[in-house]
C-alpha cells in the first residue's frame, strides 16, 4: 500500500505535460477493453490508475485537464476506425483523417474533463469520479444528437456480465467496470476494506448474472431468415464498372434453394443495397422478388420526396410491391447531413440544406413494421443501432429488431466489431432477438440475451439461413430505461462528496 501511495504521489508531482502524457497513456490502455481486443481485465487497472491520480491533483483545473488527457487517450484508440472513411478516396480526403481522429477524441474528452473537474471541486474522491464519469457518458449519448460509441462498459459485452444490461443497460455495465476500478484503487491506496468489498462485489455480479434465465431455446418450427452479404468495398460499391457485379451477387444468393431445400420466411439485404432510387426501382424490385421465389425481402435503398433525399428500408411482397417503408430518423452529423443546414438556408446559404437534397433528411421517427411469419419488427439503419433510446422510442414492443448497415465505412480493424458488439448489447437490454445484415459484415442473428447464433464473417461474400430465436418478456431495462441507474449515480455521488468533505474536516 505504501509503495502504491508513493507511486501516486510521484505521478501527481510530475510536470504538467508529463502528467498529461501519463493519463493519456492510461486512457489508451483503458480503451483496450473495447472490441476486437476485449482486454477488459486491462481496462480495470488502467482506470484505477487514473482514479488514484486525478482526485489527488492540486485543484479542479488540473483535474479537468487530467480528465481530458485520459479521455483523449481513450477515444483516440477506441475510435481509431474513424480514419477509415477518409481513406476510401485517399487522394481527396486522406489528409483529413488525423484531424478527424484527434478532433473527435479531443471533443469527446471534454465530457470526461467536465466529470473530473466537477468531481474534484466537490471532493468526490475516486468513487465520486467514477459516478461523475458515468453521468458524463450519459450526456455524451444524448448531447448534440449523441454519440455513445465505446462507453467503458462496452468492454464487458463479451463477458458473463452482459445479462446485467437487461436490468441496468449499457450505463449499468459502465458502473460495474468503473466501480471495480474504484475498488482496486481503494485496495492499493486505502481504505483497503472498501477495496476488498468492492472486488468481492464484482465477483458476486458474475455469480448473480449467471443465474439469470437464458434466452428460451429456438423451436424447431421457428421462422427462418436469410442473411445476404455481398461484400462490396466502399470504394467500389458505386463504381459503374462493379455495380452490376454486386447486384448480381445478391440476386444469386437470394435465389439459392437453401440447405434443406425450403425457402426462408424472410430474405434481408443490407443498407443501400441497390444503386437506384425507390422512385425508379420497380423493375429492380420485381427482379429481386422473382429471385426470392415467394419469400418476402427487406432491403435498404435511397428515395426522394420532392427535393428531399432519405436513407430508407423497404419490405417487398412476392411480386416486388412495397408493403412497408421506413426512413432513417437518427442521421450521422456531418456524415449524412450538416447540422442546422436547413436553418442556414434562411440566410441564403443553401449548400447544406437537407430540404434541397443536400444530404439526407430525417424520417419521422421509430416505427414497427409487420413481417408476417416473423411478427412485428423494429427497423434500424446502421448508426441507429448504437442508441438505446432509439430502440425504446418504438411505438410498441416488437418481436424482433431488424438492422441493416453498410459497415464498409468502418474499415477492417475495429469499427465493424464494435458495431456488432453494440447490436448484441441492444438485444440483451431489450430481451429481443436481432437480425443484423451488413454489406461487408459482420452479418448475424443474435438471440434475446445478446448471443450470436449465426453469422457471416467480415469481408466475406455469402448467404446464411438461420432460425429466428424467440423474444423474451420485456426486461426491466425495456420498461424503465436508464432512470434507475441515473438516480442511483446521483445519490452515490452525493454520498461520496459528503463523506469526503466530513473526512477532510475531521467531523
Amino acid at each position: 500500500m505504501q509503495s502504491a501511495l508513493r507511486l501516486r504521489d510521484s505521478a501527481t508531482h510530475l510536470r504538467p505535460r508529463w502528467r498529461l502524457a501519463l493519463l493519456f497513456t492510461l486512457g489508451a490502455l483503458a480503451a483496450t477493453g473495447q472490441a476486437p481486443l476485449g482486454l477488459w481485465w486491462l481496462s480495470i487497472p488502467a482506470f484505477a490508475g487514473c482514479f488514484a491520480v486525478l482526485p489527488a491533483l492540486p485543484g479542479w483545473r488540473a483535474a479537468a485537464w487530467g480528465g481530458w488527457a485520459m479521455g483523449a487517450g481513450y477515444f483516440a484508440l477506441s475510435l481509431s476506425w474513424i480514419i477509415e472513411p477518409f481513406l476510401v478516396d485517399i487522394a481527396r480526403h486522406g489528409w483529413m483523417a488525423p484531424f478527424a481522429l484527434f478532433g473527435l477524441a479531443g471533443g469527446l474528452a471534454l465530457f470526461w474533463a467536465l466529470a473530473a473537474g466537477l468531481s474534484h471541486r466537490l471532493r468526490g474522491g475516486a468513487l465520486g469520479l467514477a459516478c461523475a464519469l458515468t453521468l458524463a457518458e450519459a450526456l455524451r449519448g444524448t448531447v448534440l444528437t449523441g454519440f455513445p460509441w465505446a462507453q467503458p462498459g462496452h468492454a464487458l459485452i463479451d463477458t458473463g456480465l452482459l445479462p446485467l444490461a437487461s436490468v441496468a443497460g449499457s450505463l449499468g455495465l459502465t458502473v460495474a467496470l468503473l466501480a471495480t476500478s474504484t475498488a482496486l484503487t481503494a485496495l492499493l491506496t486505502g481504505p483497503r476494506l472498501a477495496g476488498v468489498a468492492g472486488l468481492l462485489g464484482f465477483a458476486a455480479l458474475f455469480a448473480v448474472t449467471g443465474q439469470l434465465p437464458l434466452a428460451p431455446p429456438t423451436p424447431q418450427d421457428a421462422p427462418k431468415v436469410r442473411l445476404i452479404q455481398p461484400n462490396a468495398p466502399q470504394h467500389l460499391k458505386w463504381d459503374p464498372a462493379h455495380i452490376q457485379t454486386f447486384f448480381d451477387r445478391q440476386i444469386a444468393f437470394t435465389a439459392e434453394p437453401g440447405q434443406d431445400g425450403n425457402r426462408p420466411d424472410l430474405i434481408v439485404w443490407p443498407e443501400t443495397a441497390i444503386p437506384v432510387l425507390l422512385n425508379d426501382a420497380q423493375p429492380t424490385l420485381s427482379a429481386i422478388a422473382r429471385a426470392a421465389r415467394g419469400a418476402p425481402v427487406v432491403l435498404g435503398l435511397q428515395r426522394r420526396d420532392g427535393l428531399r433525399l432519405f436513407n430508407s428500408l423497404v419490405a417487398l411482397d412476392d411480386t416486388g410491391k412495397v408493403t412497408a417503408l421506413y426512413d432513417k430518423h437518427h442521421l450521422v452529423p456531418f456524415g449524412e447531413y450538416i447540422p442546422y443546414g436547413d436553418t442556414l438556408q434562411k440566410f441564403g446559404i443553401t449548400a447544406f440544406a437537407a430540404q434541397r437534397g443536400k444530404g439526407y433528411s430525417a424520417g419521422p421517427g421509430a416505427q414497427v413494421i409487420n413481417l408476417g411469419a416473423l411478427g412485428r419488427a423494429l427497423p434500424l439503419i446502421c448508426y441507429e443501432g448504437v442508441f438505446p433510446q432509439d430502440v425504446r422510442a418504438a411505438p410498441g414492443r416488437a418481436d424482433v429488431m431488424l438492422l441493416v448497415t453498410n459497415d464498409a465505412w468502418f474499415g477492417r480493424i475495429s469499427g465493424p466489431y464494435q458495431h456488432l458488439a453494440q447490436a448484441r448489447l441492444r438485444s440483451a437490454e431489450q430481451g429481443l432477438p436481432m437480425i443484423r445484415v451488413a454489406n461487408t459484415g459482420i452479418s448475424a442473428v443474435i438471440d434475446a440475451r445478446g448471443r450470436i447464433t449465426a453469422q457471416i464473417p467480415l469481408n466475406e461474400a455469402g448467404w446464411r439461413d438461420a432460425p429466428l430465436p424467440p423474444a423474451m418478456d420485456p426486461t426491466p431495462y425495456a420498461r424503465m430505461g436508464d432512470w434507475p441507474v441515473l438516480l442511483a449515480l446521483l445519490c452515490l455521488l452525493t454520498l461520496s462528496c459528503v463523506y469526503n468533505r466530513r473526512k477532510r474536516s475531521g467531523t
